[in-house]
């Protein structure tokens, strides 16, 4: 998580909401895939941390099946991201801090572990949530300071 929240920050050095995310391959520990969020950096709606991350991955790995990885990020997965992770047949998932508007794994939703999908994800919530959930709400007070939504 130490290294998802080095991502978080740098994401919100660049201006964006402070997201962040590494893949790592399991059976060796190496991180094979690390991302910030970029929505406004690349002007696309889809450069969300995680979604960013898996692509890395998976040109590292050299295939979409992510079988072997887990995914950490500093926020609960939304319906986009969650629904990424069960396609890239993620095992396992380990996130910081809850998200009360757009969370798709445990507040909101579960699809990560719906079992009407094709492949589910053993989750682990509430990793240095605490931590996690200070670096947003830091980065939106100083937003909504200078007159940002």
């Amino acid at each position: 998580m130490r290294e998802a929240l080095a991502e978080a920050r740098m994401a919100a050095a660049l201006g964006e909401v402070p997201i962040g995310c590494v893949v790592i391959h399991e059976p060796t520990g190496r991180v094979i895939g690390r991302a910030g969020n970029r929505r406004e950096a690349d002007c696309d709606p889809t450069a969300h941390a995680e979604i960013l991350a898996l692509r890395q991955a998976g040109l590292v790995m050299g295939h979409w099946r992510l079988v072997d990885c887990a995914l950490v990020v500093t926020l609960e997965p939304c319906p986009m991201c969650a629904g990424a992770i069960v396609n890239a047949r993620v095992p396992r998932l380990v996130y910081g801090c809850a998200d009360p508007k757009a969370g798709a794994v445990h507040t909101l939703y579960q699809i990560c572990q719906d079992p009407r999908l094709n492949h589910q994800v053993e989750v682990c919530a509430g990793v240095l949530a605490e931590e996690c959930a200070e670096l947003l709400r830091t980065f939106f007070r100083t937003q909504r300071s200078l007159g940002k939504k």
